[in-house]
Formats: C-alpha cells, sequence, structure tokens
C-alpha cells in the first residue's frame, strides 16, 4: 500500500476496524523520522533531481549566487578556513546551516560511495560541504527537515 488510492480501496474493501486500527498505526511509525534520516533521504532525492552541489568550489559558487537553500557542513573538517568561508557565505545569503558528524557520512550521504550487493556503503569518498540548491519533489522526509531547521532558529 504505497499510494493515497490503494490505501483508499484497502479501507474500502477491509471495513473492518482492527485493520483500520492497524493502518493507521504504521502511519504513526512512519511520521516519526530522525533529522539526520530526513537528511540523507532530502540529499538522495536532491542528488537524483541535480539539484545537489558537493566540494568547496562547487558550494562556495552555488552560495555566492544565492541558489543554495540548504548547506551541509562536516564537524570534523581540518580546515579552519573551509568552514569559516562556508559559515559567512551560509550568512550572508540566508542559507540555513546543518552540521553533519562527519566527512564519511556526509560523503555516504551525497552518493560519495560505492553500494555493495549487501546494499551497504563501501569505498565511502569524505566530503566537508554540500549543498542543496533544488530538493525535487516535496516528500515527508523534506517536511520533517524543514520542520527541524524552523524550530533551529
Amino acid at each position: 500500500i504505497n499510494s493515497p488510492e490503494e490505501k483508499r480501496a484497502y479501507h474500502i474493501i477491509m471495513a473492518d476496524e482492527e485493520v483500520t486500527e492497524e493502518v493507521a498505526a504504521e502511519e504513526v511509525e512512519v511520521k516519526e523520522m530522525g533529522v539526520l534520516d530526513a537528511l540523507k533521504q532530502v540529499l538522495k532525492t536532491a542528488l537524483v533531481h541535480d539539484g545537489l552541489s558537493r566540494g568547496l568550489h562547487e558550494c562556495a559558487k552555488a552560495l555566492d549566487q544565492k541558489t543554495a537553500k540548504l548547506c551541509c557542513l562536516a564537524t570534523d573538517c581540518d580546515n579552519p578556513e573551509y568552514t569559516k568561508l562556508v559559515r559567512a557565505l551560509c550568512e550572508e545569503g540566508g542559507v540555513h546551516l546543518l552540521m553533519v558528524d562527519t566527512g564519511k557520512q556526509l560523503g555516504e550521504y551525497c552518493g560519495l560511495c560505492k553500494i555493495n550487493e549487501d546494499g551497504e556503503a563501501v569505498k565511502v569518498v569524505r566530503c566537508s560541504c554540500a549543498v542543496v540548491t533544488e530538493y525535487g519533489e516535496e516528500s515527508q522526509a523534506h517536511g520533517v527537515l524543514m520542520e527541524f531547521l524552523k524550530n533551529q532558529k
């Protein structure tokens, strides 16, 4: 049951109260998504829709042109000038800045890795900065992330 039409058809066919309660419980579980899970999904969607800039050069260009909508920076970035520049550009353009724990984690979220047969990321390339210029489609993950950013400021 993926689309709203299928859910409605499912409710019509199975009018039993117990089945309706189970579906409602599943929807509640889906809504409780962590911020990092939401960020991962938003970055993957942006990558698919060609709206993700990775690396200092691409990110600085997107932030300078004021096309950036969201910026992610790795907290383990070892170059203070790098972080200072990204923070200043985000502040100047009024872009939300999200801090991610490690560059490897951000690299995995941005698709800078190979996926093996088990679906696990291998050969992950470190990425210190990523900027979303186009979200693509609005999803539940996008809503969770926007709510988090709204509460953060």
